[in-house]
């Protein structure tokens, strides 16, 4: 709690005044967290969804070639924009369609078509996993629908804000429902974790009787009680999502700190890393490495709380009108060089208040965005989404050693191999410790090392090594298929 007041304090002093920066998402403050919570789809909603979903699969937008001539460049642009909206008018009405195309008036369906784009943007924030290609072909298509002579072209701006559920509430003057006394229990999600079965059909029970009693208590003539169940819904679904996203990075601080001692190591589990051993770009003892790791990981449990408000800021740099991207060489290919200063000053007050709470930092304190490295906010927002990704596959090969040791197959390998079942354990967690943390991953010290980037760079290098390691049959033991999810869903 500590480091979340902190963090309210740093973004209030970062900001031009108490205004000018919102307010993180924060655990505790369902008020202040619903600023950024998507509200959930209705049927119609959803029916749109599917349309976009399916213009974006067949959609052929991208980047021009950097070669042409600017005004070639922008006739392809706009023709690429005009045949996507096209496609989803006629899609959702033929007879609409069928007038957009005659007479090209694309400002007569201009509601429609910021509908259609702010749910699939509300669609990916809620479920990260979701159009993994999709997404990014359509924030491309918004940046460049949002510029001056696009927008000129097609007579509106496709930009619009998301739907919250503080907004929906706000309207139909139903806020007070946020700072209900039992709103917490309405909105938690129920976890099994191996309890029995009767208290998780309590707790279910108690759930539903609290959410009936604050739907009746709140609706008004302004909002149903229906309308209400889906805010409180759509809330219980970010608390999903924190669970799913921070509960790994909870998990796996707890195995450093249950099996790992800065203050003692023992034989045949040392932290210490040294540059130029195994790929290592970074020097640290025992301790030090012990507190690098604990640091990082409680940096990206940081971001990944405040996720929903780092990702709608991310949007808002993206289509910033006054500060557009520039299509440059980055060295890693051509990319959308742009300038992101929301995210960048709640990076920064995050760091601060996690350099506040662990009261020491190891390493650079260097946020790359807007360069080389991390060239704009959709960057920003692909990279952190990848924490997860990283670590449950880990989770689950600790977790799962347990329930191979019960058969007696699996039990004979890891004696053979480790010695035991936690000897294989800890050959996972000192394998990873070190070497998903070694400032790897990159051509020079100042793209990887020990910044705030790096150390997501590095682990990613551990795991693009991972099939070369002595205990990954555990990985596929336990059901592993790979980092990288499905990019079909």
């Amino acid at each position: 709690l500590h480091g979340t007041n902190m963090l309210d304090w740093r973004l209030k002093l970062i900001g031009k005044g108490e205004d000018s920066l919102p307010m993180p998402t924060k655990k505790a403050n369902i008020a202040e967290r619903s600023r950024y919570i998507p509200i959930r789809f209705s049927y119609e909603e959803r029916k749109m969804l599917r349309i976009l979903e399916a213009g974006l699969n067949v959609c052929p937008y991208t980047d021009p070639d950097p070669t042409l001539k600017p005004q070639v460049a922008l006739k392809e642009k706009i023709r690429g924009i005009s045949a996507m909206l096209s496609g989803l008018a006629v899609a959702s009405s033929y007879s609409e369609g069928q007038d957009l195309l005659k007479n090209k008036d694309f400002a007569h369906l201009a509601p429609f078509f910021k509908k259609v784009f702010e749910i699939g943007r509300r669609h990916k924030i809620m479920n990260p996993d979701k159009m993994r290609t999709e997404y990014g072909k359509m924030m491309i298509l918004l940046q460049d629908a949002t510029s001056s002579q696009i927008q000129d072209a097609l007579g509106f701006n496709l930009k619009s804000g998301i739907k919250t559920v503080y907004q929906f509430l706000h309207e139909r003057n139903a806020l007070d429902m946020l700072s209900d006394d039992d709103i917490h229990i309405a909105t938690r999600e129920i976890l099994g974790n191996g309890r029995p079965k009767y208290e998780v059909q309590n707790e279910i029970k108690q759930k539903e009787r609290v959410i009936k009693n604050i739907v009746k208590k709140y609706s008004n003539r302004n909002i149903n009680e229906d309308e209400l169940k889906f805010c409180l819904y759509s809330i219980t679904d970010n608390n999903n999502f924190l669970n799913a996203n921070s509960l790994p990075i909870e998990k796996i601080l707890k195995t450093l700190k249950k099996y790992f001692n800065p203050d003692r190591i023992e034989e045949g589990y040392d932290l210490s890393i040294s540059t130029g051993e195994g790929g290592a770009r970074l020097s640290h003892d025992h301790k030090t490495q012990f507190q690098y790791v604990e640091q990082s990981l409680t940096l990206w449990k940081e971001i990944m709380d405040n996720m929903f408000m780092l990702w709608s800021l991310a949007e808002d740099d993206l289509l910033n009108e006054e500060r557009p991207y520039q299509y440059k060489d980055t060295g890693q290919g051509y990319h959308r060089l742009q300038e992101c200063p929301q995210v960048s000053r709640v990076m920064h007050a995050i760091l601060a208040a996690t350099k506040q709470r662990m009261g020491y930092w190891i390493g650079e304190s260097t946020i790359h965005l807007g360069d080389h490295n991390v060239p704009n906010a959709l960057v920003f927002i692909d990279k952190y989404t990848q924490v997860p990704r990283i670590l449950v596959p880990i989770v689950t090969a600790i977790e799962g050693i347990d329930n191979l040791a019960k058969q007696a197959s699996s039990l004979k390998y890891m004696n053979a191999a480790f010695g035991s079942p936690e000897e294989a354990k800890k050959a996972i967690l000192v394998d990873f410790f070190r070497h998903g943390f070694d400032g790897s991953g990159a051509d020079n010290f100042f793209d990887a090392g020990s910044c705030i980037d790096g150390r997501l760079t590095s682990a990613w290098n551990w795991c693009s090594q991972l099939e070369k390691k002595k205990y990954y049959p555990i990985f596929l033991l336990t059901g592993f298929m790979g980092f990288d999810g499905d990019f079909q869903k």
